[in-house]
């Protein structure tokens, strides 16, 4: 990484930054390199500086990602609070930038009078994780309103593809190869400002009664099996409330684990692999992370 020191990159560039400080956990070791570009073509210059195979980790809001406690060998590129461009296009599109929350996404849409997004209110990262693995909330999935996207390789070359280039199923997206997303288009339709602001609202609250929103946590930590839910398989092995360290299953909702204070990645990932194993034992069913799991062990 010395080669990217020497360049006239205009973004933050930080050697051994801990991403503890980065995750929705509040859990995770060191990046060997952590790099907030300043904007699209800053980080196209930042990708060509980088050595051939050299890892490369992408960070918005930290949720939905669980880093090791001895971190991350490679670079780590920050895209929240950098790559947040947002705008409407035409009458009924929404450009947003990988680093813009899903939840502003809903906002910004509600406001432009366009309908279709509020669903995206309830999904606690970015954009670019949204689109990595087509996250949903309150029966909405992120690649149902995706139009197209941009994306960009290791050599900074930038591309739009369109939705029919990707192979997308539930928490899944295939088809990306050797690029990566930084904006997506969002195809929507003419609606109530007032209406879809009540949406908002309404599934928000609904979110604050059922999810411990107030605690560190990184969102659903499970897939839903087929036609069946991972909270109610958990719960039926009396696993509320059970931790390891301090890391705790949430007493509010099953399908989340929570960072009741001091808790490492190492307590975390302990209790995801009990979970998987006493459900399994129990019930017949194998649950599959729907958290990412980086970093060295």
């Amino acid at each position: 990484m010395m080669a990217a020191q020497s360049l006239s990159l205009r973004g933050k560039l930080l050697n051994n930054e801990p991403l503890s400080g980065h995750t929705s956990w509040r859990v995770g070791g060191p990046a060997d390199t952590y790099y907030q570009p300043a904007d699209l073509d800053d980080l196209a210059v930042f990708l060509q500086s980088l050595p051939e195979g050299e890892p490369v980790y992408w960070l918005g809001l930290g949720s939905n990602l669980l880093v090791r406690d001895k971190g991350i060998r490679g670079v780590v590129i920050a895209s929240s609070g950098a790559l947040n461009g947002l705008s409407a296009i035409g009458d009924t599109e929404v450009r947003a930038e990988v680093g813009v929350p899903s939840a502003k996404v809903a906002k910004f849409s509600s406001q432009q009078g366009l309908r279709g997004a509020e669903f995206l209110c309830g999904i606690p990262g970015t954009i670019g994780g949204a689109l990595a693995m087509n996250a949903g909330a309150f029966g909405g999935e992120t690649w149902d309103i995706v139009s197209s996207v941009e994306t960009i390789d290791r050599t900074g070359k930038l591309r739009q593809r369109t939705h029919e280039e990707f192979t997308i199923a539930y928490r899944s997206v295939k088809g990306l190869g050797e690029e990566w997303f930084v904006a997506a288009h969002f195809g929507l339709s003419k609606g109530d400002p007032v209406e879809s602001k009540e949406k908002i609202s309404a599934l928000l609250a609904k979110r604050g009664d059922t999810q411990p929103t107030q605690m560190p946590n990184a969102g659903s930590v499970f897939k839903n099996p087929p036609n069946d839910y991972s909270a109610r398989l958990i719960e039926s092995c009396g696993l509320k409330d059970f931790c390891i360290g301090q890391a705790c299953i949430s007493s509010m909702h099953a399908n989340f684990i929570v960072n009741k204070g001091g808790a490492s990645a190492e307590d975390i990932e302990s209790l995801i692999y009990k979970v998987q194993a006493t459900v399994l034992e129990q019930q017949g069913v194998r649950l599959e992370p729907e958290v990412r799991i980086v970093g060295e062990e």
